[in-house]
């Protein structure tokens, strides 16, 4: 059939690299790009061999699964997280990298992101509240050994949700107790950790957990995160393995903690007063600080999901009728299968505009967020300096949220009607500016306010 005359130029194949790098605006990122190129790799290689070998027929972490680690590791996957202090390469925040990586390593099997992810999670805690000296000596044990050393190299997991009857109700409802196990005069305190976990990823593997527990004794106050390691005294049961339908390339386990720690491990640390233990952060205000950012990676799990079913689907359409007797090649059944349908069509148009709106929104989220993460910093680090905490600190945000909503109303009135000098003051004003792009994050992803 001839081509009409005022006929549009139609799309011929799905985007590629080079558009999708233009769309999600890392064209000018070429470590991003190699990073893409990376995770690809380990995809629609060792990820794809593992599917097409039944791999996710069970519920067990086995040694074949265990082969994704390395290849994470050996592909850079593993120390995108961390800091180049740390053995990472990419300075600065990470956010839209880990998102591309959890979008790469989906379009193949999000039990394999999950698994990838999980380990971030787990050290997240210590990355974004832990002290100096917890980032320091976790973050540089996460990066993988090189040939020439002979160290430990951590795998976290993150201990949040608890078994029943508590999974599923709340994060502010926490089984595990922390005590104190052991106080002697002038020494630090000793800390007694009892905590069950439900449905935590990386369990089969993971030798470094951050768990959230509540006080179990009147000489703590309140909640944190406390860092676990395989070594220390005590029970370190990994539980059984989830039974469930999905993600089996990942490792779950309901996992069973008895141990003793030193209070140095509580993420972020703690001061004493009057006797008491008061930890620096709560653990609601630890997951906040980290789930906010996973949610984004997550959510892109799904946008890979359904843009990766495209191409297939248009395959089946097309060869629907063919190798029959009643369709000859030329002809519209042959060349066309279910496709002579229109609402075949628009079906498949449905699924592909919805994964390729998702995965903007998705990717828009994660850049705010690496735009967000320094102006967050500098929020701490002038709240500190100014000794504000609890209400204090509160007072304080919600003024600079007024003089954001001030900036807002100026920036809508023409340079003329405006106070010049006020509104360069709110514009440099990096409080103003983190209130601002805070309150848009939380449109982006309102499950950043779940953990609340």
């Amino acid at each position: 059939m001839p081509t009409p005359p005022n006929a549009q130029p139609t799309l011929q194949t799905l985007p590629g690299d080079d558009v999708r790098q233009i769309l999600w605006r890392y064209a000018d990122r070429f470590d991003l790009a190699m990073l893409v190129q990376a995770a690809r790799a380990v995809a629609r290689g060792p990820v794809a061999r593992l599917v097409a070998e039944g791999a996710r027929n069970s519920h067990e972490w086995t040694d074949t699964k265990a082969s994704l680690l390395p290849a994470f590791d050996e592909s850079g996957i593993t120390t995108a997280f961390l800091e180049p202090e740390y053995g990472g390469y990419l300075p600065g925040p990470k956010n839209l990298a880990l998102a591309l990586i959890a979008f790469e390593l989906s379009w193949v099997d999000a039990g394999a992101a999950t698994c990838s992810l999980a380990g971030n999670l787990g050290l997240a805690p210590i990355h974004e509240r832990g002290t100096p000296e917890q980032r320091a000596h976790y973050m540089a044990l996460a990066a993988p050994p090189k040939p020439d050393e002979d160290r430990r190299h951590i795998r976290a997991a993150f201990a949040l949700t608890e078994p029943l009857p508590f999974v599923g109700v709340e994060t502010g409802l926490l089984g595990g107790k922390a005590t104190v196990a052991e106080w002697k005069e002038g020494a630090e305190p000793i800390l007694q950790i009892d905590k069950r976990g439900r449905f935590i990823t990386n369990m089969g593997f993971a030798n470094v957990v951050t768990a959230a527990v509540d006080s179990g004794d009147p000489r703590i106050k309140g909640s944190c995160l406390v860092i676990l390691e395989d070594g220390d005294p005590g029970s370190w049961d990994r539980g059984v393995p989830t039974k469930k339908l999905v993600h089996q390339l990942s490792s779950t386990r309901d996992p069973v903690f008895s141990l003793r720690v030193p209070a140095s491990r509580i993420v972020g640390g703690y001061t004493v007063k009057d006797g008491v233990i008061i930890p620096r952060y709560s653990h609601s205000e630890v997951i906040e600080a980290v789930f906010r950012r996973t949610r984004v990676t997550v959510g892109l799990m799904t946008s890979a999901k359904l843009l990766s079913a495209v191409e297939p689907v248009i395959r089946y359409q097309r060869t629907r009728f063919r190798g029959g007797g009643a369709g000859q090649p030329g002809s519209p059944r042959h060349d066309l299968g279910l496709q002579q349908k229109e609402d075949v069509l628009h079906r498949l148009v449905d699924v592909w505009a919805t994964g390729e709106a998702s995965a903007s929104l998705g990717f828009a989220a994660a850049r705010l967020f690496d735009t967000l993460d320094p102006l967050e910093k500098q929020k701490d680090q002038w709240l500190a300096d100014q000794n504000l905490t609890g209400r204090a600190a509160f007072k304080a945000l919600s003024r600079a949220a007024n003089d954001a909503l001030e900036y807002l109303t100026l920036a809508a009135k023409p340079e003329p009607d405006r106070d010049p000098t006020r509104f360069a003051a709110l514009q440099q004003d990096p409080l103003v500016q983190f209130a601002l792009l805070d309150s848009l994050a939380n449109v982006y992803c309102p499950a950043c306010k779940l953990w609340n």
